[in-house]
């Protein structure tokens, strides 16, 4: 049998096993994002009025975000030394430990301002899990794919953002319609408390995963670097910094498409809740096949050109995107949130190459993930929390278009500011090298 038969069934299982974590992983913060929406800002910080309330909530938010990055360097110190497979099911056990204990957190009317602090306390967990899931769940996938096929490979597990948002979405949506005005009681912990069920799953899957013949094969020549984060910091500082702006016209909007239009259409617009649940599921449904078609059109056309298309889109939808809600008809919303998400998988798809091409194998996972994570603090985190303070201060929506448009100015001067390098030739992807990494 040839050596690309041997490898497709553990190709196949790398895909999946990066694919069904980083669902899990994704599962569990947005649901954090659309509960600190709906119902986070009376059950944690009752005594604030509706505008603090909510500011408060998204606060919580940002320090998840802020977390990510001390988890790229943590998990990218472990998984460029001992390898991509044991630091991806520390991430998936790290996540899943935090979700459900958010699930069984009381609220302030029980144990006072305890709750918020404990309430801080696991978002922060959950940001360090994340923060060290991205890096490795998309080696895992390239690593083990061909390199004119990197752009594809890498963008399959990035299918977690929609999947999550789909699992995360729809258990809300089934919740608050079970369990009716009991949800805020009660109904809210159920889709925490069901994720134990998935980092089950996910364990099953990722414990028989092979590792990546890359950085296998960095093993066998000895190439491991004894401190990756600091070598990355001190030989990429412009492709870490480039890889984290190139995300703001990326990630700071996505955040705005699907966790603050929960506050904006029902707060501003007088939506129904579960109507703008049913728009962002339909939206997440078609990122299932945008994410990889885009994907697959940055291994044709190119990461850079694909990346850039994207950025232009979203600088142009700033305005529309608000017109369209502001209408407050049905369908008009929806297409404003199909196509909000749509302009994001265009950057989306390619995104995962583009950044993890930037670096060599050996410390592809912690600058991979410095760069990635670093967006977090100047982009997703502060994104929600800017544009509740714009609207609160004008009482438009303008200000945060104009926000928009900032993002993609400031990351298309990113892309072209990126350094070009050539990937890496992959090694020769055989299941006896990766196996001989175990020695």
């Amino acid at each position: 049998m040839s050596r690309p038969a041997l490898d497709r069934p553990h190709r196949r299982r790398a895909v999946v096993a990066s694919t069904v974590g980083t669902t899990i992983e994704w599962y569990d913060f947005f649901l954090y994002g659309t509960v600190a929406a709906l119902v986070f800002p009376k059950l944690f910080f009752p005594g604030s009025s509706a505008g603090a309330g909510v500011l408060e909530s998204f606060s919580t938010l940002f320090v998840g975000f802020a977390a990510r990055p001390v988890g790229a360097a943590i998990f990218g110190h472990f998984g460029d030394r001992i390898g991509r497979k044991a630091t991806l099911v520390t991430t998936l056990l790290l996540m899943g430990f935090a979700t459900v204990a958010i699930g069984l957190l009381p609220g302030f009317a029980a144990v006072g301002v305890t709750a918020p602090i404990l309430l801080t306390v696991l978002r922060v967990v959950q940001g360090i899990g994340v923060g060290g899931e991205w890096g490795g769940s998309v080696l895992m996938s390239m690593e083990w794919g061909s390199a004119k096929r990197r752009g594809l490979m890498a963008s399959l597990p990035q299918l977690g953002v929609p999947l999550g948002l789909l699992l995360s979405t729809a258990m809300v949506k089934l919740c608050t319609s079970i369990s009716g005005a009991q949800f805020e009681v009660w109904g809210w912990r159920v889709p925490f408390l069901f994720s134990v069920v998935l980092i089950g799953i996910g364990l099953w899957v990722r414990l028989k995963v092979v590792e990546s013949p890359d950085f296998a094969a960095v093993k066998v020549r000895r190439a491991v670097e004894r401190r990756p984060v600091w070598t990355a910091i001190r030989k990429h500082p412009r492709e870490i910094l480039t890889s984290a702006f190139v995300r703001l016209s990326e990630q700071a909007p996505f955040y705005l498409f699907i966790t603050f239009v929960l506050t904006y259409g029902t707060k501003e617009l007088a939506m129904p809740r579960g109507e703008l649940l049913d728009d962002t599921l339909i939206a997440a449904a078609i990122g299932l096949l945008s994410v990889p078609l885009f994907g697959h059109l940055s291994d044709r056309f190119g990461r850079r050109l694909v990346y850039g298309v994207g950025i232009v889109c979203t600088g142009l939808y700033a305005f529309p995107y608000f017109a369209l809600l502001d209408t407050r008809s049905s369908g008009m919303v929806l297409l404003a949130i199909v196509v909000s998400l749509l302009v994001h998988d265009i950057q989306y798809g390619p995104q995962a190459a583009l950044i993890a091409e930037s670096f060599g194998t050996n410390v592809r996972y912690s600058g991979a993930g410095l760069g990635y994570q670093l967006a977090s603090v100047i982009a997703g985190g502060p994104a929600p929390l800017i544009a509740a303070a714009l609207l609160q201060s004008s009482g438009s929506s303008v200000g945060i278009s104009w926000y928009i448009v900032g993002c993609a100015v400031l990351s298309l001067g990113a892309l072209l500011l990126m350094p070009r390098r050539a990937p890496e030739a992959a090694p020769v992807s055989t299941v006896a090298t990766a196996e001989s990494a175990k020695a």
